[in-house]
């Protein structure tokens, strides 16, 4: 446990704080917690653009709208930027994110 007394999983669907490239300021997008460790989480980002490639996400499952896990948009945040759990995934999708990420490794 950390001092924040919350720790994320793999599977969690988290609102983070993610900063824009080119200013100071910050937009809340959600994120798929991979794993934390020492108050850094690593996370795959989440679009509502369903042309995007990546793992479909349904409304069924919890989130507001159908939207993608990008398994190649991987990033660490702070764990102070994730600012809500949103969701956590079922067993099985979780079963499937990780064959998916293990492809993407050619493991």
């Amino acid at each position: 446990m950390t001092k924040s007394g919350i720790v994320y999983k793999f599977g969690d669907v988290v609102l983070v704080e993610v900063p824009f490239t080119d200013s100071a300021q910050v937009k809340l997008r959600p994120a798929l917690v991979l794993f934390e460790e020492l108050d850094n989480v690593v996370v795959a980002g989440i679009t509502s653009n369903r042309n995007m490639k990546g793992i479909i996400i349904t409304e069924q499952e919890g989130l507001v709208t159908d939207s993608v896990i990008k398994i190649n948009y991987i990033f660490t945040v702070a764990k102070q930027k994730i600012k809500k759990l949103l969701i956590s995934l079922s067993e099985e999708k979780k079963e499937f994110v990780r064959k998916e990420i293990r492809k993407k490794l050619g493991l």
